[in-house]
């Protein structure tokens, strides 16, 4: 689990083409990538995985992509699916893969429970 240099730059340099607001932040070895506040991407042993559910999926399943698999393959996978190398290369065909991984990433932070808020509720001493 590696990601070279050249192959970090050249994916974020195509995906701020597409999209604004893209960061990257290293992890495990990868990177995961940012659009603003939403986690929509990472890039795993040079290769770019976007997030995806049954909105988006067949369009990765249409062109024979595959789920990622940090285990290897009869692991256990994750929702983000391995981006066509074409569509990496065009920044045109790009953005709607892009747009779309985004929303997923979106809907799925709507859903999230926000953590609970702490209280500071004091037990009354005992006299």
């Amino acid at each position: 689990m590696s990601v070279s240099d050249s192959f970090r730059i050249f994916v974020l340099d195509q995906l701020a083409r597409a999209a604004e607001r893209i960061r990257a932040k290293s992890m495990f070895g990868g990177v995961g990538v940012y659009a603003g506040e939403f986690f929509f991407a990472l890039i795993d042993d040079d290769v770019l995985y976007l997030k995806v559910d049954d909105t988006n999926r067949p369009d990765y399943e249409a062109r024979g992509m595959k789920p990622f698999s940090p285990f290897g393959d009869g692991g256990e996978v994750m929702q983000y699916y391995r981006l066509p190398e074409e569509v990496l290369e065009d920044p045109d065909e790009l953005r709607p893969w892009v747009d779309k991984a985004i929303s997923v990433a979106a809907r799925k932070k709507r859903r999230m429970p926000a953590p609970p808020k702490p209280t500071n509720k004091r037990k009354p001493k005992r006299r």
